[in-house]
């Protein structure tokens, strides 16, 4: 069947459609019915119905192919290459989930999961899966203040943390980073589980909380624990994303509609099926490392491969070489590590012959068509853009080549994916967009099964920043668009300040927080402004309480700015600049002008400026500019 045949079906008969695609998965027990839809925006799909994610993904499989590679974990940080087997992983699923049990979580527990892409991090997920525990894996490269926030915001009853990572050689230690979290927090878990890889020779274990992974799992080798059946609209998962307040949101994810959204996106927009092989960049601490390297492949037999590493260690064709070794058939990766690959010699791109690769999939952040072009050409491989969010957990614009490639348009994404009724709206009007007229990009309710049920324990929060922004009950992606005569959607950046930081969503605002926490400081803007390689960096513009005129001591204040914001909320949000200038422009109201500041940093048009309240303080933006910053570059 055609993707027009079966996007005009999930839209037009919504319940026949989806009840098709639950066939895919296993149910423990029958749904009642396909879509409870009594308090819009909320809706429940598979209402009744009872399954796991962690059976889905790992114990149907074993009858079939227990003896088929499953995962891949490759460090090129530690060197380290382990295989598993779907009997394999069945095994060490089940003694994580043991020691799980053993520390008393259970159903419905939530469990923060701080680690890199390491194999104990897929086995820690699907643990909690099994035994119908909530888990939040939290990025790795989050600092103490980001983490203590989620895991106040979770009140977790367990926090599983890996002693250190790795990047580009360096060791970052990530207990010392949860032992300070844990100081901050209000809640503070009941237990620590430290899983050891030897990476971190000062590692300590709180007498009392803290307690060795490999320790306790030598006791549960042989588990068989049973596996927690949940009603299809439990939560499965939370994890935590950005807004334009400083508190991050715990976008909340089902179970039945989780499973079924991503079983249909495995096998027509990605094109991989049961033996296989897929290979995710992303971290598993994001949106894209929770469904496309751990659950989807698993979900439809396939072999996922997990990396640690960067694309340039020991060489920049390391990810080519696993995809021959492997025989990848679908790579998802960024936009932004293609720009990394772009200043590398193309010849790297052809090194390795890839008989069994068919599709390199990019997504995160908008793909610009230079950069499309180039990776194109130099693998001979298609390039497909996909545009989703964390809340949404699957694509919303994207081809199907797993139905037929359309057509790719560079620059955009593509066409609506199943279940979305998209439109492109006037923001002041509401009305549509006439084609090629710029709006928001907007979904009518229900959301298809995959996206977010709600923001955790803040209905509210969930109506307010997703549903309250039209007169009519509509999704807003906050992302402006355009859509062409042929119904392809070009998206155009960010209607809120929100920030896109190579694929990373910061909130301009947690970044001003961190930067007015610092004691010299009077007041903080933080723009985003286009980078050649990330898509968009944050700035900062300071005012501070006592100015300073001396070259040196400016450059050691921004520094020290610069430093804060990294010890508040991590390396991935490290300003690329600091500016400290004497004033800030606002409007008579005191709302702060940063779309002209933003004008102003990217050399254009500052706007209308009628409402601004001191004309000089837009003036002293500009010569900061133009003298440069206090820090970086």
């Amino acid at each position: 069947m055609n993707y027009e045949t079966l996007y005009r079906q999930s839209i037009e008969q919504p319940e026949a459609f989806w009840a098709e695609q639950a066939r895919a998965i296993d149910w423990h027990k029958p749904f009642d019915r396909v879509l409870e839809y009594d308090q819009p925006p909320f809706r429940r799909w598979f209402a009744g119905g009872e399954t796991n994610l962690c059976f889905n993904a790992v114990d149907r499989h074993l009858a079939e192919r227990g003896e088929q590679l499953a995962l891949a974990a490759i460090s090129t940080e530690t060197g380290e290459r382990k295989h598993y087997t779907y009997r394999e992983l069945h095994r060490e699923v089940n003694a994580f989930a043991a020691v799980l049990v053993e520390l008393g979580v259970g159903r419905g527990d939530r469990v923060v999961i701080y680690m890199p892409n390491m194999a104990e991090a897929v086995f820690a997920v699907l643990a909690c899966a099994r035994i119908g525990a909530i888990h939040s894996v939290v990025f790795g490269g989050f600092a103490a203040h980001n983490l203590a926030l989620r895991i106040d915001d979770a009140r977790a009853k367990l926090v599983i943390c890996a002693d250190a990572g790795m990047r580009a050689g360096k060791v970052i230690r990530y207990k010392p980073l949860l032992d300070a979290a844990i100081e901050q927090a209000q809640f503070p878990p009941e237990h620590v589980l430290v899983v050891s890889r030897g990476l971190d020779p000062e590692l300590t274990l709180v007498e009392g909380r803290d307690l060795d992974y490999a320790t306790l799992k030598a006791r549960h080798l042989d588990a068989q624990v049973p596996v927690a059946w949940l009603e299809s609209n439990e939560p499965s998962y939370l994890l935590y994303t950005s807004g334009t307040t400083g508190k991050p949101k715990g976008v909340q994810r089902d179970v039945g509609g989780h499973a079924v959204a991503l079983a249909l996106s495995m096998r027509t927009v990605f094109d991989v099926g049961p033996g296989q092989v897929m290979f995710s960049t992303s971290d598993v601490g994001w949106a894209v490392g929770h469904s496309y390297n751990i659950y989807g492949p698993l979900l439809v037999g396939a072999t996922s491969l997990l990396y640690e590493g960067t694309p340039l260690n020991p060489d920049p064709g390391i990810w080519w070489q696993l995809c021959a070794e492997y025989g990848v058939r679908t790579m998802f990766s960024s936009p932004t590590a293609i720009r990394v690959l772009k200043k590398q010699d193309p010849a790297w791109l052809r090194k390795h012959a890839l008989p069994d690769f068919r599709w390199l999939f990019l997504a995160g952040e908008p793909l610009d068509e230079p950069t499309a072009r180039w990776i194109s050409e130099g693998l001979g491989k298609p390039v497909i853009d996909n545009y989703w969010q964390t809340e949404t957990g699957w694509p919303v614009l994207c081809l199907h080549p797993g139905l037929g490639l359309k057509p790719v348009k560079f620059g955009s994404p593509g066409l609506p994916n199943f279940g979305y009724k998209l439109r492109v709206i006037n923001e002041v009007t509401g009305q549509d967009a006439a084609a090629n007229e710029k709006g928001v990009l907007v979904a009518q309710p229900p959301l298809p099964p995959g996206c977010l049920t709600t923001v955790w324990n803040d209905d509210e929060r969930f109506l307010r920043s997703y549903f309250g922004h039209f007169n009519e009950l509509l999704y807003s992606s906050l992302d402006w668009a355009i859509r062409d005569d042929d119904g392809y959607t070009f998206i155009l950046g960010r209607t809120d300040d929100v920030i896109n930081v190579a694929g990373h969503r910061l909130g301009t605002r947690e970044i001003e927080e961190a930067v007015a926490t610092h004691s010299s400081v009077a007041e903080a803007a933080v723009i985003g402004v286009q980078d050649e390689v990330k898509g968009q960096v944050p700035v900062v513009f300071a005012t501070l309480k006592s100015p300073l005129s001396e070259k040196s001591a400016r450059h050691a204040a921004a520094l020290a700015l610069q430093q804060r914001v990294v010890d508040q909320l991590g390396a991935v949000a490290r300003p690329a600049r600091v500016y400290l200038v004497g004033a800030l422009p606002k409007t008579r109201s005191g709302k702060l002008l940063r779309r002209s500041i933003q004008a102003l940093a990217e050399t254009r048009d500052a706007g209308d400026l009628s409402t601004l309240d001191d004309p000089n303080a837009l003036e002293d933006i500009r010569t900061s500019l133009a003298r440069g910053a206090d820090a970086g570059s």
